[in-house]
């Protein structure tokens, strides 16, 4: 009987997975352990056919060692963590979950930019002070008369310059890969990037991380925004940097910053300067959470390798070619 392991999940109980393995007619085990070490020794000594898995590192190495793996399913978008070329070249299916969170994501996004711009969190702190009065927190911002940038205009990018449009918010976008032709071409004004930086009050990222967009927020284009900006990142951590980010807020060149991600989440650094900064709404990478996200997610994540133990080709393969 084919075996699905759970090599490392941030899941507290699997009670979806074992109900889908159960009626597929395959195993189902949860193992722990990130390192490439822990994944060898989960999957090999098991035998399994299928990883399940959120952060485990799967390098050449993991591969190498196993060889009766077909397919590593990731609980997620990204797959920095996954070595695709190398499980191409073994011939392992790697699987992914676009989507899922596009819903949860930019309601995320606007939520961290309307918080920023309204100071809910300084607020919050002050009443369970005994502070009663809001003089304290201004200047207090509308949506109306405002500048929503967008970077990326993929689907969660869309879907928030959709939302921001129906909160009164002009928005104003950008995209590594251009203006988009159809339909939706003509919605939005398309800017250059600096343009964007420089015209937006709000500045959402909603991009992947690649060698191109590491620091594509930096120190130069953040000195290029207006005292009314807020940046919001629920993209990847490694978009702003996050030093940068933090000095313009301590000096007061910017007005706020929403930040779901980080530069370093494993372990989470909590002496970053950005802890230490005024006017930020931070949030521990949950964009993606919501009840009927995280359904979805773990339904199409464990799909994905319950379909490859029962020869069938998953819906959202990253390296399809390894089916011939």
């Amino acid at each position: 009987m084919a075996l699905i392991v759970d090599v490392e999940t941030d899941l507290k109980e699997n009670d979806i997975e074992i109900a889908m393995a159960n009626e597929a007619g395959i195993d189902f085990i949860r193992r722990n352990g990130r390192t490439p070490a822990d994944a060898i020794k989960n999957l090999s000594e098991t035998g399994a056919d299928a990883a399940l898995t959120s952060y485990t590192l799967f390098t050449r190495e993991v591969f190498e060692a196993c060889p009766n793996l077909k397919v590593v399913s990731r609980t997620g978008v990204g797959y920095d963590e996954i070595d695709v070329e190398a499980a191409t070249e073994h011939g392992v299916a790697v699987c992914n979950v676009p989507g899922y969170a596009n819903e949860a994501v930019s309601d995320h996004a606007i939520a961290l930019a309307m918080a920023s711009l309204r100071r809910i969190n300084e607020s919050d702190a002050n009443l369970r002070k005994g502070i009663w009065g809001y003089q304290q927190v201004l200047p207090l911002g509308q949506a109306q008369g405002r500048t929503f940038g967008v970077i990326g205009m993929g689907a969660i990018g869309r879907t928030v310059a959709l939302k921001a449009k129906g909160l009164g918010f002009r928005v104003v976008c950008w995209s590594r890969s251009g203006r988009p032709q159809g339909a939706n071409a003509e919605e939005y004004e398309w800017l250059e990037l600096d343009q964007l930086v420089a015209q937006a009050d709000i500045i959402s990222l909603h991009t992947a991380l690649t060698p191109e967009t590491k620091h594509l927020i930096d120190e130069r284009r953040i000195k290029m925004m207006k005292p009314t900006a807020i940046v919001v990142n629920t993209a990847r951590g490694k978009v702003v940097d996050t030093v940068a980010l933090a000095k313009a807020l301590t000096e007061g060149r910017i007005w706020g910053a929403g930040l779901d991600v980080f530069e370093q989440e494993q372990p989470f650094d909590f002496e970053h300067p950005i802890m230490k900064a005024p006017h930020t709404v931070l949030s521990s990478h949950a964009a993606f959470a919501s009840t009927e996200s995280l359904i979805e997610l773990r339904t199409r994540a464990m799909q994905a390798c319950i379909d490859v133990c029962l020869g069938k080709i998953p819906v959202d393969c990253l390296n399809p070619e390894v089916f011939g």
